[in-house]
């Protein structure tokens, strides 16, 4: 069975640092590019981040340009996201996803985790 299971949300204050982590089992990642997205309450989900299966590209969305990056470690089938400089409006939950065909920021992957919880407030 695919699985994506999301980590390392949690509270933390303006201008603090989490990174997340997206563990896969019942596949490997190799092949998949993989997004972060996210969603807080009321509104659509956006795409924050993503990867290609080789590492070699990735897109950031403009409002995290700067301050988030992605990277992957394929020997551990895990993809990170460290966020920096995290403010409040970086308020949501994450998610991350999986698909063999690169979507880019678009939220129509294949294979979604179950989100975790990250907020910024002081």
């Amino acid at each position: 069975q695919l699985q994506l299971v999301e980590s390392g949300g949690g509270l933390v204050q303006p201008g603090g640092s989490l990174r997340l982590s997206c563990a896969a089992s019942g596949f490997t990642l190799d092949y998949y590019y993989i997004g972060w997205f996210r969603q807080a309450p009321g509104k659509e989900r956006e795409g924050v981040s993503s990867i290609s299966a080789s590492g070699g590209r990735t897109y950031y969305a403009d409002s995290v340009k700067g301050r988030f990056t992605i990277s992957r470690h394929n020997a551990k089938n895990t993809v990170y996201l460290q966020m920096n400089s995290l403010k409040p409006e970086d308020t949501a939950v994450y998610y991350c996803a999986a698909d063999r065909v690169d979507k880019v920021l678009y939220p129509t992957y294949d294979y979604w985790g179950q989100g975790t919880q990250v907020t910024v407030s002081s």
